[in-house]
Protein backbone atom coordinates (compact mmCIF):
# COMPACT_ATOMS: atom_id res chain seq x y z
CA UNK A 1 0.00 0.00 0.00
CA UNK A 2 1.48 3.39 -1.22
CA UNK A 3 1.87 5.90 2.26
CA UNK A 4 -0.10 8.56 1.79
CA UNK A 5 3.57 10.72 1.91
CA UNK A 6 4.65 9.17 -0.82
CA UNK A 7 1.72 10.57 -2.88
CA UNK A 8 2.10 14.09 -5.34
CA UNK A 9 -0.74 15.74 -6.57
CA UNK A 10 0.01 18.40 -9.74
CA UNK A 11 -2.02 20.50 -11.54
CA UNK A 12 -2.07 21.43 -15.23
CA UNK A 13 -3.49 24.22 -17.23
CA UNK A 14 -3.52 23.83 -20.91
CA UNK A 15 -4.46 26.88 -22.79
CA UNK A 16 -7.76 26.12 -24.96
CA UNK A 17 -6.07 25.02 -28.33
CA UNK A 18 -7.03 21.25 -28.95
CA UNK A 19 -3.12 20.38 -30.23
CA UNK A 20 -2.12 22.03 -26.79
CA UNK A 21 -4.71 20.58 -24.25
CA UNK A 22 -4.44 17.02 -26.07
CA UNK A 23 -0.31 17.36 -25.50
CA UNK A 24 -0.39 18.63 -21.79
CA UNK A 25 -3.00 15.62 -20.96
CA UNK A 26 -0.62 13.13 -23.23
CA UNK A 27 2.10 14.46 -20.45
CA UNK A 28 -0.02 13.42 -17.63
CA UNK A 29 -1.05 10.10 -19.09
CA UNK A 30 2.80 9.37 -19.96
CA UNK A 31 3.98 10.43 -16.64
CA UNK A 32 1.04 8.46 -14.86
CA UNK A 33 1.93 5.13 -16.69
CA UNK A 34 5.07 4.88 -15.32
CA UNK A 35 4.74 6.88 -11.79
CA UNK A 36 1.49 5.64 -9.14
CA UNK A 37 2.58 7.77 -6.80
CA UNK A 38 1.03 11.07 -9.02
CA UNK A 39 -2.26 12.21 -9.69
CA UNK A 40 -3.35 15.40 -11.99
CA UNK A 41 -6.42 17.88 -11.97
CA UNK A 42 -6.22 19.51 -15.65
CA UNK A 43 -8.32 22.81 -15.40
CA UNK A 44 -10.51 23.79 -18.45
CA UNK A 45 -10.64 27.20 -19.39
CA UNK A 46 -11.39 26.99 -23.05
CA UNK A 47 -14.49 29.09 -24.13
CA UNK A 48 -17.57 27.45 -25.18
CA UNK A 49 -17.49 27.31 -28.64
CA UNK A 50 -14.53 25.67 -28.16
CA UNK A 51 -15.53 22.98 -25.79
CA UNK A 52 -17.18 20.38 -28.61
CA UNK A 53 -13.75 19.83 -29.99
CA UNK A 54 -12.50 18.74 -27.00
CA UNK A 55 -15.03 17.52 -25.19
CA UNK A 56 -14.34 13.77 -26.70
CA UNK A 57 -11.03 13.37 -25.61
CA UNK A 58 -11.78 14.76 -21.97
CA UNK A 59 -14.80 12.32 -21.81
CA UNK A 60 -12.46 9.27 -23.22
CA UNK A 61 -9.57 10.03 -20.87
CA UNK A 62 -11.48 10.69 -17.67
CA UNK A 63 -13.62 6.97 -18.33
CA UNK A 64 -9.98 5.32 -18.68
CA UNK A 65 -7.67 7.10 -16.18
CA UNK A 66 -9.47 8.27 -12.99
CA UNK A 67 -6.22 9.75 -11.71
CA UNK A 68 -7.13 12.62 -13.72
CA UNK A 69 -9.37 15.02 -12.88
CA UNK A 70 -11.10 17.56 -15.05
CA UNK A 71 -12.37 20.48 -13.88
CA UNK A 72 -13.91 23.82 -15.92
CA UNK A 73 -13.25 27.22 -14.79
CA UNK A 74 -15.85 30.01 -15.33
CA UNK A 75 -15.93 31.43 -18.33
CA UNK A 76 -14.80 34.49 -18.88
CA UNK A 77 -15.10 36.71 -21.91
CA UNK A 78 -12.59 38.63 -23.90
CA UNK A 79 -13.49 42.92 -24.32
CA UNK A 80 -14.75 43.11 -28.06
CA UNK A 81 -11.76 45.64 -28.73
CA UNK A 82 -9.72 42.20 -28.64
CA UNK A 83 -12.28 39.47 -29.70
CA UNK A 84 -14.29 40.89 -32.53
CA UNK A 85 -15.78 37.71 -33.24
CA UNK A 86 -16.23 34.86 -30.67
CA UNK A 87 -14.35 32.63 -33.55
CA UNK A 88 -11.15 35.04 -34.18
CA UNK A 89 -10.30 32.96 -30.65
CA UNK A 90 -9.23 30.06 -32.26
CA UNK A 91 -7.18 31.73 -35.12
CA UNK A 92 -5.34 34.26 -32.90
CA UNK A 93 -2.35 32.85 -30.21
CA UNK A 94 -2.85 37.01 -28.66
CA UNK A 95 -6.53 35.95 -27.17
CA UNK A 96 -4.70 33.03 -25.35
CA UNK A 97 -2.47 35.07 -23.83
CA UNK A 98 -5.23 37.58 -23.01
CA UNK A 99 -7.85 34.92 -22.02
CA UNK A 100 -5.46 33.66 -19.59
CA UNK A 101 -4.46 37.04 -17.47
CA UNK A 102 -8.21 37.56 -17.88
CA UNK A 103 -8.88 34.01 -15.99
CA UNK A 104 -6.09 34.47 -13.49
CA UNK A 105 -8.90 35.24 -10.63
CA UNK A 106 -10.36 32.26 -11.79
CA UNK A 107 -7.39 30.20 -11.42
CA UNK A 108 -6.54 31.82 -8.04
CA UNK A 109 -9.69 30.69 -6.66
CA UNK A 110 -9.26 27.05 -7.75
CA UNK A 111 -5.76 26.42 -7.01
CA UNK A 112 -7.04 28.20 -3.24
CA UNK A 113 -9.77 25.24 -3.08
CA UNK A 114 -7.22 22.51 -3.84
CA UNK A 115 -4.77 23.53 -1.47
CA UNK A 116 -7.36 23.34 1.56
CA UNK A 117 -7.73 20.24 0.58
CA UNK A 118 -8.33 18.49 3.84
CA UNK A 119 -5.35 15.71 3.24
CA UNK A 120 -1.87 16.37 2.18
CA UNK A 121 -1.72 14.19 -0.38
CA UNK A 122 -4.53 15.72 -2.22
CA UNK A 123 -2.56 19.39 -2.11
CA UNK A 124 -0.84 20.13 -5.28
CA UNK A 125 2.87 20.10 -5.07
CA UNK A 126 3.02 22.21 -8.63
CA UNK A 127 0.95 23.50 -11.45
CA UNK A 128 2.40 22.54 -14.58
CA UNK A 129 1.53 25.50 -17.08
CA UNK A 130 1.10 26.43 -21.02
CA UNK A 131 3.31 27.96 -22.85
CA UNK A 132 0.62 30.96 -23.71
CA UNK A 133 -1.02 30.48 -20.38
CA UNK A 134 2.23 31.77 -18.88
CA UNK A 135 0.63 34.62 -16.53
CA UNK A 136 -0.61 31.73 -14.27
CA UNK A 137 2.71 31.51 -13.08
CA UNK A 138 1.86 34.66 -10.90
CA UNK A 139 -0.93 33.31 -9.03
CA UNK A 140 1.29 29.69 -8.60
CA UNK A 141 4.12 32.55 -6.99
CA UNK A 142 1.50 33.97 -4.88
CA UNK A 143 0.41 30.76 -3.64
CA UNK A 144 3.52 29.41 -3.26
CA UNK A 145 3.54 27.01 -5.52
CA UNK A 146 6.36 26.02 -7.95
CA UNK A 147 5.29 26.72 -11.71
CA UNK A 148 6.86 24.50 -14.28
CA UNK A 149 6.43 25.91 -18.05
CA UNK A 150 5.62 23.20 -20.57
CA UNK A 151 6.55 24.56 -23.97
CA UNK A 152 4.75 21.83 -27.03
CA UNK A 153 7.00 22.03 -29.34
CA UNK A 154 10.84 21.16 -29.66
CA UNK A 155 14.36 23.16 -28.12
CA UNK A 156 15.23 24.42 -31.28
CA UNK A 157 12.22 27.46 -30.60
CA UNK A 158 12.84 27.07 -26.67
CA UNK A 159 16.03 28.18 -27.20
CA UNK A 160 14.84 31.06 -29.50
CA UNK A 161 11.99 32.00 -26.78
CA UNK A 162 14.60 32.20 -24.19
CA UNK A 163 17.24 34.39 -25.84
CA UNK A 164 14.76 36.40 -26.86
CA UNK A 165 15.17 38.88 -23.68
CA UNK A 166 19.08 39.35 -25.19
CA UNK A 167 17.68 39.36 -28.85
CA UNK A 168 15.38 42.68 -27.45
CA UNK A 169 18.27 44.43 -26.24
CA UNK A 170 20.54 44.10 -29.03
CA UNK A 171 18.84 45.77 -31.11
CA UNK A 172 15.67 48.19 -31.57
CA UNK A 173 14.59 46.73 -35.04
CA UNK A 174 11.81 44.42 -35.63
CA UNK A 175 12.64 41.04 -36.52
CA UNK A 176 10.41 41.87 -39.76
CA UNK A 177 12.57 44.93 -41.54
CA UNK A 178 16.10 43.44 -40.28
CA UNK A 179 18.12 41.51 -43.35
CA UNK A 180 20.19 39.70 -42.35
CA UNK A 181 20.27 36.71 -40.45
CA UNK A 182 19.20 35.75 -35.95
CA UNK A 183 21.98 33.86 -34.55
CA UNK A 184 20.77 32.07 -31.30
CA UNK A 185 22.79 29.37 -29.09
CA UNK A 186 22.34 26.04 -30.49
CA UNK A 187 20.17 27.02 -33.43
CA UNK A 188 20.37 26.97 -37.18
CA UNK A 189 21.09 30.76 -38.29
CA UNK A 190 17.83 31.86 -39.88
CA UNK A 191 16.97 35.02 -41.49
CA UNK A 192 15.16 37.63 -39.22
CA UNK A 193 12.43 37.58 -41.56
CA UNK A 194 11.55 33.44 -40.80
CA UNK A 195 11.55 34.17 -37.17
CA UNK A 196 8.29 33.01 -35.14
CA UNK A 197 5.68 35.04 -36.96
CA UNK A 198 3.80 36.41 -34.28
CA UNK A 199 7.30 37.93 -32.76
CA UNK A 200 8.57 39.93 -36.24
CA UNK A 201 6.87 43.29 -35.47
CA UNK A 202 7.91 44.63 -31.60
CA UNK A 203 5.82 47.21 -31.64
CA UNK A 204 2.52 44.84 -31.59
CA UNK A 205 0.76 43.44 -28.47
CA UNK A 206 1.62 39.53 -28.55
CA UNK A 207 5.25 40.39 -29.40
CA UNK A 208 5.19 41.93 -25.75
CA UNK A 209 3.27 38.90 -24.33
CA UNK A 210 5.90 36.71 -26.09
CA UNK A 211 8.89 38.70 -24.45
CA UNK A 212 7.32 38.99 -21.21
CA UNK A 213 6.51 35.21 -20.87
CA UNK A 214 10.35 34.38 -22.43
CA UNK A 215 11.53 35.95 -19.63
CA UNK A 216 9.28 34.36 -16.88
CA UNK A 217 10.40 30.84 -18.89
CA UNK A 218 13.98 31.38 -16.71
CA UNK A 219 12.41 32.18 -13.33
CA UNK A 220 10.40 29.04 -13.34
CA UNK A 221 10.88 25.63 -11.60
CA UNK A 222 11.18 23.96 -14.81
CA UNK A 223 11.15 23.26 -18.72
CA UNK A 224 9.47 20.32 -20.18
CA UNK A 225 9.44 20.16 -23.85
CA UNK A 226 8.20 17.39 -26.08
CA UNK A 227 10.81 16.04 -27.72
CA UNK A 228 13.78 13.46 -26.89
CA UNK A 229 17.31 14.19 -27.06
CA UNK A 230 18.06 12.24 -29.91
CA UNK A 231 16.39 14.73 -31.42
CA UNK A 232 18.06 17.77 -30.84
CA UNK A 233 21.39 17.09 -28.77
CA UNK A 234 22.60 20.37 -30.07
CA UNK A 235 19.99 22.45 -28.56
CA UNK A 236 19.15 20.49 -25.75
CA UNK A 237 22.87 20.92 -24.54
CA UNK A 238 23.32 24.47 -25.44
CA UNK A 239 20.05 25.09 -22.77
CA UNK A 240 21.00 23.39 -20.59
CA UNK A 241 24.61 25.08 -20.08
CA UNK A 242 22.60 27.97 -19.79
CA UNK A 243 23.75 29.83 -22.94
CA UNK A 244 20.15 30.86 -23.98
CA UNK A 245 20.19 32.88 -20.81
CA UNK A 246 23.54 34.73 -21.08
CA UNK A 247 22.42 37.34 -17.71
CA UNK A 248 20.62 34.67 -15.59
CA UNK A 249 19.77 31.26 -14.42
CA UNK A 250 18.32 28.83 -16.60
CA UNK A 251 15.79 26.15 -14.92
CA UNK A 252 16.04 22.46 -15.20
CA UNK A 253 14.95 21.21 -18.54
CA UNK A 254 13.42 17.58 -18.82
CA UNK A 255 12.79 16.37 -22.77
CA UNK A 256 10.05 13.83 -22.30
CA UNK A 257 8.84 13.10 -25.37
CA UNK A 258 7.50 12.36 -27.93
CA UNK A 259 4.45 12.52 -26.42
CA UNK A 260 1.91 11.61 -29.18
CA UNK A 261 -2.20 10.87 -28.28
CA UNK A 262 -3.00 7.02 -29.34
CA UNK A 263 -6.15 8.34 -30.46
CA UNK A 264 -7.04 11.83 -32.07
CA UNK A 265 -11.34 10.58 -31.69
CA UNK A 266 -12.17 11.88 -34.72
CA UNK A 267 -14.45 9.91 -37.15
CA UNK A 268 -12.52 8.37 -39.96
CA UNK A 269 -13.62 5.33 -41.36
CA UNK A 270 -14.10 5.99 -44.83
CA UNK A 271 -10.46 7.28 -45.31
CA UNK A 272 -9.40 4.45 -43.20
CA UNK A 273 -11.05 1.81 -45.60
CA UNK A 274 -9.89 3.69 -48.71
CA UNK A 275 -5.83 3.41 -47.71
CA UNK A 276 -6.88 -0.37 -46.77
CA UNK A 277 -7.48 -1.03 -50.52
CA UNK A 278 -3.54 0.93 -51.42
CA UNK A 279 -0.74 -0.53 -51.84
CA UNK A 280 2.13 -0.64 -48.85
CA UNK A 281 3.63 2.67 -48.31
CA UNK A 282 2.45 4.21 -51.86
CA UNK A 283 0.25 6.97 -50.64
CA UNK A 284 1.33 10.60 -49.65
CA UNK A 285 -0.52 12.18 -46.77
CA UNK A 286 -1.82 16.13 -46.83
CA UNK A 287 -3.06 18.05 -44.53
CA UNK A 288 -2.27 21.21 -42.72
CA UNK A 289 -3.38 21.45 -39.39
CA UNK A 290 -5.96 23.49 -38.12
CA UNK A 291 -5.24 26.63 -39.61
CA UNK A 292 -4.05 25.84 -42.47
CA UNK A 293 -6.13 27.52 -45.38
CA UNK A 294 -4.63 28.12 -48.42
CA UNK A 295 -6.20 30.69 -51.04
CA UNK A 296 -7.79 29.07 -53.87
CA UNK A 297 -5.24 29.50 -56.50
CA UNK A 298 -2.85 28.16 -54.73
CA UNK A 299 -5.53 25.12 -53.82
CA UNK A 300 -5.54 24.66 -57.71
CA UNK A 301 -1.81 24.67 -57.95
CA UNK A 302 -1.81 22.27 -55.19
CA UNK A 303 -4.34 19.85 -57.30
CA UNK A 304 -2.26 20.52 -60.36
CA UNK A 305 1.01 19.02 -58.37
CA UNK A 306 -0.48 16.17 -57.25
CA UNK A 307 -2.26 15.00 -60.83
CA UNK A 308 1.35 15.87 -62.63
CA UNK A 309 3.34 13.78 -59.74
CA UNK A 310 0.95 10.27 -60.76
CA UNK A 311 1.15 9.27 -56.71
CA UNK A 312 -1.55 8.04 -54.66
CA UNK A 313 -2.59 10.77 -52.30
CA UNK A 314 -4.92 11.25 -49.33
CA UNK A 315 -5.41 15.25 -48.98
CA UNK A 316 -7.24 17.39 -46.48
CA UNK A 317 -9.16 20.37 -47.96
CA UNK A 318 -10.35 23.29 -46.14
CA UNK A 319 -12.36 26.38 -47.76
CA UNK A 320 -10.35 29.41 -48.85
CA UNK A 321 -10.12 32.32 -46.34
CA UNK A 322 -13.64 34.59 -46.85
CA UNK A 323 -11.52 37.13 -48.69
CA UNK A 324 -10.64 35.11 -51.45
CA UNK A 325 -11.78 35.66 -54.68
CA UNK A 326 -13.64 32.16 -55.24
CA UNK A 327 -16.53 33.58 -52.72
CA UNK A 328 -17.15 36.46 -55.21
CA UNK A 329 -16.50 34.16 -58.10
CA UNK A 330 -18.89 32.05 -56.93
CA UNK A 331 -21.53 34.62 -55.49
CA UNK A 332 -21.64 32.91 -52.57
CA UNK A 333 -20.72 33.76 -48.99
CA UNK A 334 -18.07 31.18 -47.54
CA UNK A 335 -20.72 29.56 -44.93
CA UNK A 336 -22.50 28.18 -47.87
CA UNK A 337 -20.10 25.50 -48.75
CA UNK A 338 -20.20 25.01 -52.43
CA UNK A 339 -18.07 21.26 -52.05
CA UNK A 340 -14.94 20.88 -53.61
CA UNK A 341 -15.50 20.92 -56.98
CA UNK A 342 -16.09 24.23 -57.18
CA UNK A 343 -13.06 25.06 -55.45
CA UNK A 344 -10.52 22.27 -56.97
CA UNK A 345 -9.53 22.25 -60.61
CA UNK A 346 -12.90 21.67 -62.92
CA UNK A 347 -12.31 17.25 -63.05
CA UNK A 348 -9.75 16.84 -60.91
CA UNK A 349 -11.66 14.70 -58.61
CA UNK A 350 -12.88 12.80 -61.56
CA UNK A 351 -9.79 12.11 -63.16
CA UNK A 352 -8.11 11.43 -59.57
CA UNK A 353 -10.29 9.13 -58.57
CA UNK A 354 -9.07 5.52 -58.32
CA UNK A 355 -5.94 6.57 -56.91
CA UNK A 356 -7.05 9.67 -55.04
CA UNK A 357 -9.30 10.78 -51.90
CA UNK A 358 -10.03 14.38 -50.81
CA UNK A 359 -11.83 15.14 -47.52
CA UNK A 360 -13.25 18.37 -46.40
CA UNK A 361 -11.37 19.73 -43.02
CA UNK A 362 -10.25 17.15 -41.03
CA UNK A 363 -8.90 13.50 -41.07
CA UNK A 364 -8.05 10.85 -38.10
CA UNK A 365 -4.10 12.22 -38.86
CA UNK A 366 -2.69 9.33 -35.92
CA UNK A 367 -4.15 6.69 -37.34
CA UNK A 368 -3.58 7.68 -41.11
CA UNK A 369 0.14 8.23 -40.45
CA UNK A 370 -0.51 4.96 -38.32
CA UNK A 371 -1.43 2.86 -41.98
CA UNK A 372 0.53 0.41 -43.59
CA UNK A 373 -0.69 2.59 -46.85
CA UNK A 374 1.21 6.05 -46.12
CA UNK A 375 4.71 6.39 -47.52
CA UNK A 376 5.07 9.98 -47.34
CA UNK A 377 3.04 12.83 -45.70
CA UNK A 378 3.21 16.20 -46.42
CA UNK A 379 3.07 19.15 -43.30
CA UNK A 380 3.02 22.96 -42.48
CA UNK A 381 5.43 21.28 -40.16
CA UNK A 382 3.44 21.82 -36.93
CA UNK A 383 5.47 20.14 -33.59
CA UNK A 384 2.61 17.75 -33.04
CA UNK A 385 2.64 16.58 -36.30
CA UNK A 386 6.11 15.95 -36.88
CA UNK A 387 6.65 14.21 -33.58
CA UNK A 388 3.65 11.68 -34.92
CA UNK A 389 5.48 11.51 -38.07
CA UNK A 390 8.97 10.41 -36.53
CA UNK A 391 6.99 8.22 -34.21
CA UNK A 392 5.38 6.10 -37.39
CA UNK A 393 8.34 6.37 -39.05
CA UNK A 394 6.93 8.68 -42.32
CA UNK A 395 9.17 10.71 -44.15
CA UNK A 396 8.04 14.71 -44.82
CA UNK A 397 7.72 17.23 -46.67
CA UNK A 398 7.56 20.36 -44.79
CA UNK A 399 5.85 23.51 -45.93
CA UNK A 400 6.09 26.15 -43.36
CA UNK A 401 2.97 28.11 -42.91
CA UNK A 402 2.89 30.27 -39.57
CA UNK A 403 4.21 30.47 -36.04
CA UNK A 404 7.51 29.01 -35.42
CA UNK A 405 7.34 26.32 -38.44
CA UNK A 406 9.91 28.23 -40.50
CA UNK A 407 12.54 27.99 -37.17
CA UNK A 408 11.79 23.81 -36.96
CA UNK A 409 12.11 24.11 -41.06
CA UNK A 410 15.41 25.29 -40.28
CA UNK A 411 16.79 22.43 -38.43
CA UNK A 412 15.07 19.29 -39.88
CA UNK A 413 15.82 20.36 -43.40
CA UNK A 414 18.78 21.99 -42.56
CA UNK A 415 20.89 20.70 -39.63
CA UNK A 416 19.06 16.92 -39.43
CA UNK A 417 18.74 16.19 -42.84
CA UNK A 418 15.56 14.66 -41.59
CA UNK A 419 12.55 16.05 -44.43
CA UNK A 420 12.53 17.51 -47.33
CA UNK A 421 11.25 21.39 -47.71
CA UNK A 422 9.12 23.44 -50.08
CA UNK A 423 10.64 26.63 -51.74
CA UNK A 424 7.83 29.30 -51.54
CA UNK A 425 8.37 32.59 -53.38
CA UNK A 426 8.36 36.01 -51.59
CA UNK A 427 4.61 35.99 -51.42
CA UNK A 428 4.73 32.51 -49.85
CA UNK A 429 3.03 31.16 -52.79
CA UNK A 430 4.40 27.39 -53.88
CA UNK A 431 4.43 26.67 -57.52
CA UNK A 432 2.82 23.65 -59.09
CA UNK A 433 6.54 22.83 -60.23
CA UNK A 434 8.07 22.89 -57.02
CA UNK A 435 5.62 21.25 -55.09
CA UNK A 436 5.12 18.31 -57.93
CA UNK A 437 8.90 18.16 -58.04
CA UNK A 438 9.13 17.53 -54.29
CA UNK A 439 6.30 14.77 -54.16
CA UNK A 440 8.52 12.67 -56.87
CA UNK A 441 11.69 13.31 -55.04
CA UNK A 442 10.29 11.87 -51.95
CA UNK A 443 7.47 9.14 -52.91
CA UNK A 444 9.99 8.41 -56.34
CA UNK A 445 13.63 8.73 -55.94
CA UNK A 446 16.82 8.03 -54.19
CA UNK A 447 16.47 11.16 -52.14
CA UNK A 448 13.49 10.23 -50.80
CA UNK A 449 14.78 6.84 -49.64
CA UNK A 450 17.30 8.38 -47.63
CA UNK A 451 15.34 10.72 -45.62
CA UNK A 452 13.13 7.72 -45.15
CA UNK A 453 16.18 5.99 -43.80
CA UNK A 454 16.52 8.90 -41.20
CA UNK A 455 13.12 8.75 -40.24
CA UNK A 456 12.99 5.52 -39.48
CA UNK A 457 16.31 5.92 -37.08
CA UNK A 458 15.17 8.43 -35.40
CA UNK A 459 11.78 6.69 -35.07
CA UNK A 460 13.75 3.66 -32.82
CA UNK A 461 15.94 6.75 -31.37
CA UNK A 462 12.02 7.89 -30.07
CA UNK A 463 11.23 4.19 -28.96
CA UNK A 464 14.78 3.57 -27.23
CA UNK A 465 14.41 7.63 -25.47
CA UNK A 466 10.69 6.00 -23.82
CA UNK A 467 11.99 2.72 -23.21
CA UNK A 468 13.32 1.61 -19.75
CA UNK A 469 16.85 3.64 -19.08
CA UNK A 470 15.82 5.50 -21.83
CA UNK A 471 16.76 9.76 -22.08
CA UNK A 472 12.94 10.50 -21.64
CA UNK A 473 12.38 7.66 -18.74
CA UNK A 474 14.70 9.47 -16.95
CA UNK A 475 13.73 13.06 -17.54
CA UNK A 476 10.45 12.18 -16.28
CA UNK A 477 11.47 10.41 -13.26
CA UNK A 478 13.77 13.65 -12.26
CA UNK A 479 10.82 16.18 -12.94
CA UNK A 480 8.62 13.46 -10.75
CA UNK A 481 11.45 13.80 -8.21
CA UNK A 482 11.23 17.65 -8.49
CA UNK A 483 7.62 17.91 -8.50
CA UNK A 484 7.41 15.59 -5.18
CA UNK A 485 10.36 18.13 -3.58
CA UNK A 486 7.64 21.12 -4.03
CA UNK A 487 10.78 23.84 -3.95
CA UNK A 488 9.89 26.61 -5.26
Amino acid sequence: MMEEADKCHIVMYPSPGRGHLMSLVELALSLLRHHSCLSVTVLISSPPHLLPSITPYISSVSSTTPSIAFRHLPSVSLPPSLSPAPTAFSDDPAMYFEHARLNNPNLHQALSELLSASKPSQKPKALVVDFFYGSGAEVAAALRLPAYYYFPSGMNPLAAFLYLPTLHKLTDTSFKDLDGNVDIPGVPSIPAKHMPSRMLDRSSRIYGHFLETSMRLAGSAGLISNTFEALEPRAVKVISEGLCVPDGQTPPVYCIGPLVAANDHISGQDCLSWLDSQPSRSVLFMTFGSMGVFSSKQLRDIAHALERSGVRFLWVVRNPPPDDEVWRNLAIKPEDDPGMDAILPRGFTERTKDRGLVLKSWAPQVAVLSHDSVGGFVSHCGWNSVMEAVCTGVPMIVWPLYAEHRLIRAYLAGEMKLVLSVAETAGGFVTTDELAGRITALMCSEKGSQVRERVAEMRNAAREALSEGGSSRAAMAKLVDSFKSGMM
